[in-house]
Parts: C-alpha cells; structure tokens; sequence
C-alpha cells in the first residue's frame, strides 16, 4: 500500500541518456539501471504512466522508437517551454481532465522548471515529486528499491 490512500492517477518517468542502438518501445530503448528502476517502480504502481522524451515529447512506454541523442539539458530556455507547452497538450489530449488528478513526476528539475510542472498545477492536478530534494543517482536508486521492496515487486 502507497503511503496515501489511492495512489497516483499517472505518473511521468524522464528519460535517460543511455539507450539501445537499436528500435525497440519506448519502455524498453533506454538502458541504465535508474531507468529499470524507474520503469519498475511505474509499473508497480498500477496506473497509467508516460515517458517524458526530450526529442518525441510524451512517450507512451509501448510506442516503438528509434535511438536518439537528444537532451533537454543542450536546449536553450525557450527550447525547454516549447517542449514543456508540447507535453502538456499532449498529456492533455490523452487525459480528458487534469482536475483532481495526483500526478507523480520522476524526472531532473530540467523537466518539470520550464512550465510542465505549473502547467499540470494550473490543469487543476496535484503534482507529487518523490525525489525532487534527492541528490545523486546512488541515493535515488536505494529509494526505488525500497519503494519496491515495501510496496510493490
């Protein structure tokens, strides 16, 4: 059982710069072990979640993708809102309503400081981030491994 009482209604998981040189769904072309972890601790919730992409935007995790090497780190500010503006209308077209939703957002401040976060806040949603105040990798792996451990798979 998650610490609240239902859980969240989506979760959006960033990206990682390794990948696989090969096609393969979304879920599957990114490669480092905070991606398994990530991807583990999605699934385990039970909910819809999405892959936050910096070259294709909002990525449902069974869409077949081809390798890239972009990040949102090498765009500029105004890149990053565009991008930000393009994953809210996204996320909006697959989601009828925002309102009321609980949203959790496993991704670098790069993702969500750029306007998705207040975006989703001003949709009406309850934006959660887990691990926004946890430095290093090391440190976030042990927290999805105990989230998993404790709760899930």
């Amino acid at each position: 059982m998650l610490p609240w009482a239902s859980g969240p209604d989506l979760v959006l998981v960033g990206c990682v710069k390794t990948k696989r040189s090969e096609t393969n769904a979304a879920k599957d072309l990114y490669k480092s072990r905070l991606w398994r972890r990530r991807r583990a601790y999605a699934e385990s919730l039970e909910c819809p979640w999405y892959i936050l992409s910096a070259k294709h935007g909002l990525l449902d995790p069974d869409k077949r993708i081809e390798p890239y090497d972009i990040s949102l780190n090498d765009l500029r500010a105004a890149a990053r809102r565009a991008w930000s503006i393009r994953v809210l209308s996204e996320l909006k077209s697959r989601v009828p309503s925002l309102r009321d939703k609980l949203i959790e957002i496993h991704a670098g401040a790069t993702y969500v400081t750029y306007g998705l976060e207040e975006g989703l806040r001003e949709a009406g949603a309850t934006v959660h981030r887990p691990l926004a105040r946890m430095s290093g990798i090391g440190r976030q792996q042990a927290w999805y491994r105990e989230q998993l451990r404790r709760y899930g798979s």
